[in-house]
């Protein structure tokens, strides 16, 4: 009974510092990666505004072709929106929509996933000519973790592990626009 009472203490202690850890443990995160495409700026900013155009570069869309898809609205303006349903986990259930256009120059993304984890993002695609022929892209990504669960943001490297697909995105986007 005694061995017992003690673990319980050592157990109740040990959630209480985990709780008190992620106190300190900031809740957002912006991730970003850059890349330099072949193409003047109008071309590329013509591709990405399209939101239908992900499936053919996005990671996160072509990791389940037959995922289910709806659209609605006018693809390339505000307010156009996307939803995703898939049985594959790591891409789920969501919707996405464009929330600002900065003609020419950047695109901004609302983000609301539903499956497996519920949450939101802002994302954005920012154009900057880098000569005539010449166009980089940086593709952001911007979120936050609720808390407790913030505690997670110290053994996962959502840098890291966010990052590197939206680097093959852009690799995808460079292919595809390079071609």
């Amino acid at each position: 009974m005694v061995v017992l009472k003690w673990v319980l203490i050592v157990l109740g202690l040990l959630i209480a510092l985990v709780l008190i850890v992620a106190l300190f443990v900031n809740k957002q995160y912006e991730i970003e990666r850059e890349i330099v495409i072949n193409k003047n700026k109008a071309q590329v900013f013509d591709y990405i505004r399209l939101l239908k155009n992900q499936d053919y570069y996005s990671k996160w869309n072509m990791t389940d072709p037959n995922s289910k898809r709806e659209y609605k609205g006018n693809d390339g303006t505000v307010g156009f929106y996307t939803s995703w349903d898939s049985e594959n986990k790591s891409v789920g259930k969501g919707e996405q929509s464009i929330a600002k256009i900065i003609e020419g120059e950047r695109i901004e993304f609302d983000l609301h996933f539903i499956m497996p984890f519920d949450g939101k993002a802002t994302s954005y695609m920012a154009l900057t000519a880098v000569n005539e022929n010449q166009t980089s892209v940086k593709w952001g990504f911007k979120s936050s973790m609720p808390y407790p669960m913030n505690i997670m943001r110290l053994i996962m490297n959502m840098e890291k592990m966010l990052g590197d697909d939206l680097q093959v995105g852009l690799n995808n986007l460079k292919s595809n626009l390079e071609k």
